[in-house]
């Protein structure tokens, strides 16, 4: 990949006590694309993507950011580079979207330089990419799940940062509000140049939204690349014990994975017993 690459890991391994979860990790994040880390639970997803976000101290490797260790940025500094979402955030009661979305430019703030024209401009543009500047006003707790998740993420554009990372963003939401919330990180990605790695389970949603989806199991990189080149019959069985068939979508040519019912398979297995 891109000597350019914005984040990379390199000979990563990464646990709790002395339990690794991550194990030796290498990959490179490619810029301006989507990366879907999947993978069944408990795999080590979140743990490399906190890792990343140098919320996590790797046991053994290290973590490159923009071409450099990102143990050497002050704090400050790694949050105008990337943000995170993580799992499930929650906001104080009563916290309206604009409080909430402002939160976002605190990495931007000094002592002596607060709140900016800048500052309400990067806002302003996050809001209005997520389509909440009609709740602008409504407490953050009275909105739909679907909204919330907006909110949040407003947030964490107002960051301004190149990097996003996001933990399961989609978990919990409704299909189609699932649908839509990809297609607005798809866009915010492809037509504002961001780079984004995100963690998902549901596969369809990878494969017809990720430029590159990274599949892992039990702390290590079982396979990646395209949609086309890791989603297949093979690695699903290998990765997530999964019998399934992969076929493509008419439109857009992209796989989408129908897994196979226990009857189905019993009866193939029939089928072949009896030839």
């Amino acid at each position: 990949m891109t000597r350019n690459s914005p984040l990379k890991a390199t000979d990563l391994s990464v646990g709790y006590g002395d339990t690794a979860i991550i194990k030796n990790v290498n990959l490179e994040i490619a810029a301006g694309q989507i990366t879907a880390l999947v993978g069944p639970n408990g795999c080590g997803k979140s743990t490399l993507l906190k890792t990343f976000a140098r919320i996590l101290k790797p046991m053994t490797g290290h973590v490159t950011l923009q071409g450099q260790p990102i143990t050497a940025y002050p704090t400050r500094d790694v949050a105008t580079r990337l943000a995170i979402l993580p799992q499930g955030p929650v906001a104080p009661e009563g916290l309206t979207v604009t409080e909430l979305v402002a939160q976002g430019r605190f990495p931007h703030q000094t002592l002596f330089r607060q709140w900016s024209p800048g500052d309400r401009e990067a806002v302003e543009r996050a809001m209005h990419l997520t389509d909440l500047e009609d709740f602008a006003n409504r407490p953050v707790h009275s909105l739909s799940g679907g909204q919330r998740q907006r909110c949040w993420l407003a947030m964490v554009l107002a960051q301004d940062t190149p990097l996003l990372l996001l933990d399961e963003p989609t978990t919990f939401l409704d299909l189609k509000v699932q649908v839509d919330l990809m297609a607005l990180l798809s866009r915010i990605v492809h037509e504002d140049g961001r780079t984004m790695v995100l963690v998902l389970h549901e596969l369809n949603l990878a494969a017809a939204f990720a430029d590159r989806i990274v599949m892992m199991r039990d702390g290590e990189i079982v396979a990646e690349g395209s949609g086309s080149e890791v989603i297949c019959p093979d690695e699903l069985r290998a990765v997530f014990d999964l019998r399934s068939d992969v076929i493509a979508d008419p439109e857009t040519g992209r796989p989408v994975c129908l897994p196979r019912t226990p009857d189905h398979v019993a009866r193939q297995a029939l089928a072949a017993a009896a030839e």
